[in-house]
């Protein structure tokens, strides 16, 4: 499939592809492909849902690499003194970033309580009374957006900056990614109608009441801006000749820490990150409605791709490798 017919086939889908705004694609250090649908423009930001996790883990290796975070390994509650653990929780003296980055992080509950963590006025905190649980560190994955939220407030406590100003001056403005600011309003009917919205955003990042971003969902991108943020791990960490993130970080991050079961296509996780094949150097930050992060070190090639809200659409590394990458001509 050619350039043109891509761009009919996406237009006219009522299948799978039919939420998609953008695609661009970026091979060898040049835009080869960028296209746009559904009205959207170039640059307009879409709520790229889950790929939100992956920018996190990226924000919390450049804070380890500024020595806010010693490393990894570091527990949780080093960065929250205060904090009063609920009597007789003994499990989350001993959680770590590591849990929280390959979501092997223990939490006292069956399924997410949205609403519980959601109408708090600190998420970070509401997600902190989560952590633990009388089954201890047992290493099973059990995939958490609201436990990830732990992480904003992590590196808000370590840098003692706002974690949004954080991204901003470390990885946005480096990557030439517009600056964003928080969304504002954080009432349930406000939520519910970020989600369903299916026209252009800011560049803004959702946050809870205390102006804390949402970790695991909510930032706002366009897919040009995807596409530069897959250049910078393609090229280890740097961009336009600028270190942003180490290399030993990002080889820990997109490193298969866990063989994932079919529910999510039998890929490996790292931190925040999929690697879909195990003998290939594919890397892919996944979000809901076929947001996508798409690095293929092999090709030399970064794909982002944006959609508006659909129902059970998880990851797109399928239709990139089979259709995108044979459009343009890899």
């Amino acid at each position: 499939m050619k350039k043109e017919a891509l761009h009919g086939y996406i237009e006219t889908s009522t299948g799978n592809e039919s939420n998609i705004c953008q695609i661009v694609a970026i091979a060898d250090e040049r835009t080869v492909y960028e296209d746009c649908w559904r009205g959207y423009a170039k640059d307009d930001p879409v709520n790229v849902n889950s790929v939100t996790k992956g920018v996190m883990a990226l924000l919390t290796g450049i804070a380890v690499d500024k020595d806010y975070i010693r490393d990894v390994d570091q527990k949780v509650l080093d960065f929250f003194p205060d904090y009063e653990v609920r009597r007789g929780e003994k499990t989350i003296y001993d959680v770590t970033l590591r849990h929280l980055l390959t979501m092997t992080a223990p939490y006292k509950y069956k399924s997410e309580p949205w609403k519980k963590v959601c109408t708090s006025q600190d998420w970070t905190l509401a997600a902190l009374d989560l952590l633990g649980g009388r089954k201890g560190l047992t290493g099973e994955f059990k995939y958490a957006t609201l436990g990830i939220q732990i992480l904003s407030g992590i590196i808000e406590h370590a840098s003692n900056e706002r974690c949004i100003d954080f991204a901003n001056r470390h990885l946005f403005l480096p990557l030439d990614i517009p600056e964003h600011v928080i969304h504002g309003d954080s009432s349930a009917e406000d939520q519910f109608a970020f989600f369903m919205n299916k026209g252009p955003r800011k560049n803004e990042w959702y946050s809870d009441p205390q102006g804390t971003v949402t970790a695991g969902w909510g930032l706002c991108l366009s897919g040009e801006d995807l596409a530069k943020i897959g250049m910078l791990v393609l090229n280890d960490g740097v961009y336009k000749g600028k270190r942003i993130v180490s290399e030993s970080y990002l080889k820990e991050m997109t490193a298969a820490h866990l063989k994932l079961g079919e529910r999510f296509g039998n890929m490996n996780y790292g931190y925040l990150w999929y690697k879909p094949f195990d003998d290939r150097e594919v890397f892919a930050a996944i979000g809901d409605s076929g947001n996508i992060i798409y690095v293929n070190k092999e090709k030399n090639v970064s794909v982002g791709i944006t959609g508006t809200f659909r129902p059970r659409i998880f990851d797109r590394v399928d239709f990139i490798e089979k259709t995108v990458l044979p459009a343009i001509g890899k």
